[in-house]
């Protein structure tokens, strides 16, 4: 989630092929003028297939922040397994704050490949949330390249620990610019085109911390409860526009952010589960990307077609202890 504005530079696989070969499940990109990275298919690399789920979100276009790993990339692909066209958003790169690695341009790649190994189309841009230029050229670009524009996941965001006493005012305006701000700027260049879709819906991944308080966390507490607000907010402002937005909740997730945070703390992975501790469900440290992908799969289609402005947890019991 680096300041720059998104790439307009070409990522390829290993091999070449032709964009007309069928049947097979590997990709190539190429750049566009609006920065996206449209895949062709080819048959030189080794992207597993998925099978599609249902088409619960057939005709329907995703666009997803934060997308190349971790949760973004296991709800893409949940959207598309039941029938959506996804844009995948990831500053692909690493940033000054936090100190650990992001996602990647190659898993942009592989995830353009599963998706469309799915039979659905699919884009990926290179940028950050907090540039308002780069997210208003992707969500452009997705609208015209893909039709429209149904769902948003605004999923991108990070997590450190810091004393706030120690704190630095750069460590707490990163936070609250990926967190909150940018929600809001994809939101904001979002909402037009959702305003026009018969099934739109906003789904912003929050946390437990966006609903109670945690230790050195004090700059994610704020920016998540502030995405809990800005969740009912725009529920309130979008519903006469069919708009539903609604915010979900999970405890901690099994994602490289993981690996990453613990090695900014001198900690293993499994130290870090262990002090947000307090899981009701034994033997659950912490939870798996696809239940996450799960619950926003719900959220996306008509089934939960009268859910807004709520807040959906996923905590194993955590907030209930």
């Amino acid at each position: 989630m680096s300041s720059r504005r998104s790439s307009r530079r070409s990522i390829r696989t290993r091999g070449s092929c032709s964009s007309r070969s069928r049947g097979s499940w590997s990709r190539r990109t190429s750049s566009t003028p609006s920065g996206a990275f449209r895949s062709t298919r080819c048959s030189t690399t080794t992207a597993r297939r998925v099978t599609p789920v249902s088409t619960d979100l057939a005709g329907r276009v995703a666009f997803v922040t934060g997308a190349a790993h971790g949760q973004g990339r296991a709800i893409a692909l949940a959207l598309a397994a039941d029938g959506a066209d996804v844009a995948a958003f990831d500053v692909a790169a690493k940033i000054s704050y936090p100190a650990y690695g992001q996602g990647t341009p190659d898993e942009l790649v592989s995830l353009i490949a599963e998706i469309e190994g799915l039979g659905r189309r699919a884009l990926a841009f290179t940028g950050d949330v907090r540039d308002a230029d780069a997210v208003g050229r992707a969500v452009t670009a997705t609208v015209d390249e893909l039709g429209g524009l149904d769902i948003l996941v605004n999923n991108a965001g990070i997590v450190a620990y810091a004393a706030a006493d120690e704190m630095t005012e750069d460590e707490w305006d990163a936070m609250l610019d990926i967190n909150l701000k940018g929600p809001f700027l994809v939101g904001r260049a979002a909402i037009p085109h959702l305003k026009a879709s018969k099934h739109a819906v906003i789904v912003n991944n929050s946390s437990v911390m966006g609903l109670r308080g945690g230790n050195r966390l004090s700059h994610y507490v704020a920016s998540k409860h502030g995405l809990t607000g800005l969740t009912k907010a725009w529920a309130i402002e979008l519903a006469p526009f069919g708009v539903r937005v609604v915010s979900i909740h999970p405890t901690g997730v099994d994602t490289p952010m993981n690996d990453g945070l613990a090695a900014l703390e001198g900690s293993t992975p499994a130290e870090i589960a262990e002090r947000s501790a307090g899981n009701l469900l034994p033997g659950v440290p912490w939870i798996e990307t696809r239940d996450v992908a799960e619950l926003v799969r719900y959220l996306a289609s008509d089934r939960a077609r009268y859910a807004t402005g709520a807040q959906f947890v996923l905590d194993a019991g955590l907030l209930t202890a």
